[in-house]
């Protein structure tokens, strides 16, 4: 995967410390209102997988668009490589087009089906590939996502709190789908996610925002996979919970 970078204004002339994603001094504020994103600074390794977590408002999704391209940087800089790609919570697929023709979506070449089969296999669907997204069930249809994400092989790829809408057994089936896919693939990732246990479960660093800030910035130090049996778990637990505002009586 290409790592050149793509530099929006005021971004330092190259990636400190070899950072794969570099966010320096980002603010961003709606009209008069308090700023949203205030002067944060945020570094992602190549290969780097982090979990941000946070309160609604805490200034999430706003890191998310701006670092997917859809808002602007008007105060601050970002530096990312150029293949980036998102998997929402919803799956966004066209319900017109077969699930092959949604996951390699706006791409070129005689050869798209072929790659679509690809990685629709890696993800579980192989025998859906001609399945229209309406018959898919709501893993399945998140499966598509992720594929239509993987089949651009992006350097850094964004997961807006994408298993938030499936049942609790999809949900830990996904999770280790996605543990299985980045280890195979090794680009950087950015999860956002409300849920700690699954930062834990799939993050090497775990990141909480408030109003705007980095409050807390956690390594997550356990070899994978990973066992809510680990003592190691527990501790870790209690220190996201206590950054969220969460305690125990």
């Amino acid at each position: 995967m290409n790592a050149v970078a793509q530099v929006v204004p005021g971004a330092e002339a190259s990636a400190r410390d070899g950072a794969a994603v570099v966010v320096h001094g980002l603010t961003r504020r709606f009209g008069d209102g308090p700023a949203v994103l205030d002067h944060l600074d945020l570094a992602i390794a190549p290969g780097e997988f982090v979990a941000l977590l946070g309160h609604s408002g805490s200034g999430k999704s706003t890191l998310l668009r701006t670092l997917a391209g859809l808002d602007p940087v008007t105060d601050g800089s970002v530096t990312r490589p150029r293949e980036v790609s998102v998997v929402f919570q919803e799956s966004r697929l066209l319900p017109w087009k077969r699930v092959w023709q949604n996951a390699v979506l706006g791409q070129d070449g005689a050869d798209r089906r072929a790659r679509a089969v690809a990685v629709l296999e890696e993800v579980g669907l192989g025998h859906r590939v001609d399945a229209w997204p309406l018959t898919l069930s709501g893993g399945e249809a998140q499966r598509a996502a992720l594929a239509r994400a993987l089949v651009r092989e992006p350097a850094f790829l964004m997961l807006d709190e994408p298993f938030a809408a499936l049942d609790a057994l999809t949900r830990l089936k996904m999770q280790r789908l996605v543990s299985d896919l980045w280890i195979r693939h090794r680009c950087s990732v950015l999860l956002v996610t409300h849920d700690v246990d699954e930062a834990l479960m799939l993050a090497d660093r775990a990141v909480v925002l408030e109003r705007g800030r980095i409050r807390t910035d956690l390594p997550i130090p356990m070899e994978r996979p990973r066992r809510h049996a680990d003592p190691r778990f527990e501790h870790l637990r209690g220190v996201l919970l206590d950054a969220l505002g969460v305690h125990d009586d």
